[in-house]
């Protein structure tokens, strides 16, 4: 579901931490992803620098080098890490490529506990390999007081994928069900959110229009591992800047910016992944509460499930409305298979070819 393993960087290119200093104070968010951050030699030296810059530092990781985690949970308990779990037991290790991977993400879990995470948890993406699985991650997750993030297979040049496609959109959709009503069952506000969060990925999965439009290049941007702002890491044509020439400022409040976000008002990509849902439900003056619809939503279906009437879905989602996605070889499994990645660099241009993907 993501190729980027497949097209390394060159250490030599990557965002340096001079550049990084660049990057300004006040953040409410910043989230180090990939690839995979643990590649980074200089990870501690990164976290270090960032971590003062932004109210919540995330680390997104396949979390298979504990002990660079641990190092850092040590110094910066707070530090948000989410490690991808796509299954439990051999099913994680299947779709995700990795020999052992359940049991080493387990022991990196167990690691970050003990060394006094207090923000932990598991990342899964929902696809027709593991929709059966989802409550038994969620609880698995729970098991380590950890929270569950959640995503769906999404097209995009950051993952270097244009056949990420449902086979069954429908089956998919519906196992997503029994998890909203978990996670509203929880004691924690967050989940609750997060409840409304999946009935996105559930119209997003059926390729139905997103709940909320996208705040792309305004609320969130994306930099690349060259250092090239982007609004977003699905469209390649929505760079906005390079922060190793410009500043902050110069960059955010360019016409390519200006261009860029009146490109993102009529975009129809339908991307619901994390990054563009949360700051999307966000009140767009008050960014620590949420909208009034998703607010609505989650109040009256959280007192729905606490005197134990039905959440109705069909009211919600419609069901009959489902997408006829592109016909794309089966996605294989690399667990097992011998692939030699091709080192990509800045002067390449290599997303040009995913301009066109869509994620209906």
């Amino acid at each position: 579901m993501c190729h980027i393993w497949q097209h390394p960087t060159l250490p030599a290119e990557e965002v340096s931490l001079e550049t990084l200093a660049k990057l300004p104070g006040g953040f409410d968010y910043l989230n180090l992803t990939g690839g995979e951050p643990t590649l980074r030699a200089d990870l501690e030296a990164v976290v270090d620098l960032l971590y003062p810059k932004t109210r919540q530092l995330e680390i997104s990781t396949n979390g298979l080098q504990g002990d660079k985690l641990e190092r850092i949970i040590q110094k910066y308990p707070d530090v948000k890490i989410r490690i991808s779990m796509e299954g439990i037991g051999e099913r994680n290790d299947m779709i995700r490529g990795e020999k052992s991977g359940f049991e080493r993400k387990i022991a990196t879990m167990k690691r970050l506990v003990a060394a006094g995470g207090c923000d932990l948890g598991f990342a899964t993406t929902f696809q027709d390999d593991n929709c059966d699985q989802l409550l038994d991650l969620y609880r698995l997750t729970a098991s380590y007081n950890g929270e569950m993030a959640t995503s769906a297979l999404h097209n995009g040049f950051q993952f270097h994928k244009i056949d990420n496609e449902p086979y069954n959109r429908l089956r998919i959709a519906r196992s997503v069900e029994p998890l909203i009503v978990e996670m509203l069952k929880s004691r924690r506000p967050k989940n609750w959110f997060r409840a409304y969060l999946n009935l996105g990925l559930m119209k997003k999965i059926l390729g139905q229009p997103r709940l909320i439009p996208c705040t792309a290049g305004r609320d969130f941007v994306f930099l690349d591992p060259w250092s090239r702002v982007y609004a977003c890491n699905v469209r390649p044509d929505l760079e906005i800047g390079d922060l190793t020439t410009q500043s902050w400022d110069e960059i955010m409040k360019s016409p390519r910016a200006a261009e860029a976000r009146t490109k993102v008002a009529r975009c129809a990509h339908n991307c619901w992944m994390v990054g563009s849902a949360k700051t999307a439900i966000r009140n767009k003056y008050f960014a620590k509460i949420p909208r009034l619809k998703p607010l609505w939503w989650v109040l009256v279906n959280k007192a729905r499930v606490t005197f134990g009437r039905r959440i109705p879905f069909e009211r919600m989602v419609d069901f009959s409305d489902v997408a006829t996605p592109p016909i794309v070889p089966r996605r294989e499994s690399w667990l097992g298979k011998t692939f030699r990645p091709t080192f990509q660099s800045k002067s390449e241009k290599p997303y040009g070819a995913f301009n066109n993907v869509m994620n209906k």
